[in-house]
């Protein structure tokens, strides 16, 4: 993840402080651990100043409005206590070349700061502090112990200070380009290597583009570079610091990340704002959604090993019980043959009812004939009472298995589109996932007390896969059980078709028609394939897929989310592998 450097925010702050000076501040929202949300309004329009103290992706930039789920944390309670109707009247940099910005809140644009928001926005120890007109700290985002640094201790009541000065060298216009290429010079190295340690201010993404821009490779030696090259990369050293000192940048995505120099552009970006909102949600979504993802495939993969275990248990009682007739025939075989029966014998052999095929019997040799036969009987009525009652529970837990195996199913196949790794794509992927740890919750599978549950009112989400059959019919594809459950019983209509792997975890699929519409074999056969790719039998070369109408399909009563029963349905062969091919 490409971190927020000294130009970024510059960058960033300028245009917010053209656009957003002065503004009163409404709300805060704190949307997670590391990042708030505040809501300015100028006289011509009113949007959301994120400021975000992520270890990887800390950075301040206009966001998106934050989700409607109550805001339990302590931080935004304290800072919209002390600001709410303040106006924000200036956005300054502590220092020359320090990533450190100064918000400062006053009663009206004019009049000295009352109160000052200082966003740090350094890395692993980016931060967030409130602090008075004095600089007294009110609360910080991250409170820091003088155990935990005896450097710059950060606690509430203590005088805020400002970060460990830079000791390095720092850019100028001013110098000459002899100057400039002696001091980076002076020692052989890589020149990326060289400039980094010549210069403070600058970030090895920066540096690359900058590079590249002048047609130089970062691992090119110093002593290797003709006056040509110098005079190159010179000229982009000083529009590098023109651009900060003219306030003019050039925001643009790269093949990777993002610049605001315009280098190494891929596609221009009008607002800065946009790009590091952008950019940083995304990550961070995608961050989040590999660590859930795993949590959730390891947590599943442990409750279903405990389950096969349980029901190999009851599988193996019930093979046990299966012996139950046996022990009834050789009881009837003795009662029908006492005469034959010596006292102290420990074995008899009988010749079987039906096949005259001789059958041996253990014996007690303390219990006579009638009572070794006896015994034979109670063995078999305990057995076939532990049939009865292993039954039930097989079937439950085969019935859990089933489910758990759907919504595993559901996470295997997250992120999958058009391509046969899984990937993170958009941030709907993100809320899918979150569904489903929402459904585990509420099976109990999962506890998680710090976890905050959307409103019971938020609808789920409907960003199912979406297809076009060759014939132009739209094929509805749930993403999670929920969506799954919406798609079978609240999105379809009459006429439309319902398709899913044969006895498989998988997608419900939907095949829309309109009121007369007939689905050709190839539209049939396109859904079938898909509905087998959306499975868990993916990596299979032929799947069966089922299909029906909607008025052969019901949830059958206490059912768990994504269980659905089918009847009078066909039978296609899906091929997922033309899917993936696709």
């Amino acid at each position: 993840m490409q971190p927020v450097d000294f130009t970024t925010l510059t960058a960033a702050c300028s245009e917010i402080r053209a656009n957003w000076l002065p503004s009163r501040l409404e709300q805060v929202y704190q949307r997670d651990r590391y990042t708030i949300a505040m809501a300015l309004r100028t006289l011509k329009q009113r949007d959301w100043l994120q400021i975000s103290w992520h270890p990887q992706a800390a950075h301040i930039c206009i966001g998106d409005p934050p989700p409607r789920s109550p805001d339990t944390f302590t931080f935004s309670q304290q800072l919209i206590h002390q600001l709410n109707g303040l106006a924000l009247v200036a956005i300054e940099a502590i220092a020359p070349w320090e990533r450190v910005i100064d918000l400062q809140f006053a009663r009206r644009p004019g009049e000295s700061a009352l109160y000052h928001v200082y966003a740090e926005i350094m890395g692993k120890y980016s931060n967030v502090i409130l602090t008075d007109a004095s600089n007294t700290i009110i609360t910080a985002a991250h409170q820091v112990s003088q155990q935990q640094s005896s450097v710059r201790p950060i606690q509430t009541g203590q005088p805020y200070e400002t970060p460990p000065k830079l000791t390095g060298t720092v850019p100028s216009l001013s110098e000459s380009q002899e100057r400039w290429q002696e001091r980076v010079s002076l020692v052989p190295g890589a020149i990326k290597r060289q400039l980094l340690k010549s210069y403070s201010g600058l970030s090895a993404a920066l540096l690359e583009l900058m590079l590249l821009e002048a047609n130089i490779a970062p691992e090119t030696s110093t002593d290797s570079l003709n006056p040509n090259d110098w005079q190159r990369l010179f000229e982009r050293w000083q529009e590098w610091l023109q651009a900060l000192d003219s306030k003019k940048f050039q925001p643009a995505w790269t093949k990777d990340a993002y610049t605001v120099m315009g280098w190494g552009a891929v596609e221009k970006v009008k607002d800065i704002q946009e790009l590091l909102n952008r950019y940083y949600s995304n990550q961070i979504d995608q961050q989040l959604f590999s660590q859930l993802r795993h949590q959730l495939s390891q947590k599943l993969n442990n409750i279903l090993a405990k389950l096969r275990n349980k029901a190999q248990t009851f599988k193996t009682r019930l093979q046990q019980s299966d012996q139950a007739d046996e022990y009834r025939q050789k009881a009837d075989l003795l009662m029908a043959h006492l005469q034959n029966w010596e006292p102290g014998m420990k074995e008899i052999i009988l010749a079987d009812f039906d096949t005259n095929l001789p059958v041996a019997i253990a014996l007690l040799p303390d219990k006579n004939a009638v009572q070794n036969a006896q015994s034979l009987y109670k063995q078999h009525q305990k057995l076939k009472r532990a049939r009865s009652a292993v039954e039930p529970l097989l079937l439950e837990v085969q019935t859990e298995i089933e489910y758990l195996e759907q919504v595993e199913a559901a996470i295997s196949s997250m992120g999958y589109a058009n391509a046969q790794i899984d990937t993170y794509q958009t941030a709907e992927d993100l809320r899918v996932l979150e569904e489903i740890r929402e459904e585990l919750i509420g099976q109990k599978y999962l506890e998680d007390p710090e976890y905050r549950s959307r409103s019971a009112n938020e609808a789920p989400s409907t960003n199912f896969h979406r297809y076009l059959t060759p014939n132009g019919f739209e094929v509805l594809i749930g993403r999670n059980n929920r969506q799954n459950d919406q798609l079978t019983f609240r999105v379809a209509g009459d006429y439309d078709l319902w398709f899913h792997a044969q006895e498989i975890p998988g997608s419900h699929v939907l095949l829309r028609l309109e009121p007369g519409a007939v689905a050709e074999e190839v539209d049939l056969q396109f859904v079938a394939n898909l509905a087998a790719y959306y499975s868990r039998a993916r990596q299979s070369d032929q799947v069966p897929v089922v299909y029906t109408q909607l008025k052969h399909v019901y949830k059958p009563k206490g059912a768990k989310p994504g269980i659905a029963v089918y009847k009078q349905e066909s039978i296609l062969w899906g091929k997922p592998q033309i899917v993936i091919s696709h």
